[in-house]
């Protein structure tokens, strides 16, 4: 019999409950929360647990990028801002480098951030 994990239930009921714009938000917090780990992996030389987690990262970043609606003007900007940091972790991961992992960190916590007040400012229009 399988054990049933309060947890999962209650992110998978998350997930299929969000608007896009609280996926997106979700997205976002995964993808830092597995470069964080991937770092910390790093630093502790495991670097099997480094590279899935960083794989982890670059499928989100993937998943964003794919996802732009790209009739929108500002989706071109996206899609290269998300095409570097994709970039950038593949050389985190091939190079064990740190400074281009932390550097992915900065560039979506910024993304993160600014998507959050975006969420705030729509819900009060």
């Amino acid at each position: 019999m399988a054990t049933i994990n309060p947890y999962q239930t209650y992110q998978q009921n998350s997930a299929m409950t969000a608007s896009p714009q609280e996926l997106t938000l979700m997205l976002y917090n995964g993808s830092l929360k597995f470069m964080k780990m991937a770092k910390r992996a790093l630093a502790d030389k495991k670097f099997e647990e480094k590279n899935t987690n960083i794989i982890k990262a670059q499928n989100i970043v993937q998943e964003l990028r794919v996802t732009l609606d790209l009739k929108i003007e500002m989706s071109a900007g996206l899609a290269q801002m998300y095409e570097y940091m994709y970039t950038r972790l593949l050389d985190a991961n091939m190079k064990n480098d740190t400074e281009a992992l932390e550097e992915v960190v900065i560039l979506m916590t910024d993304m993160r951030n600014t998507w959050k007040e975006a969420m705030a400012l729509a819900k009060k229009n």
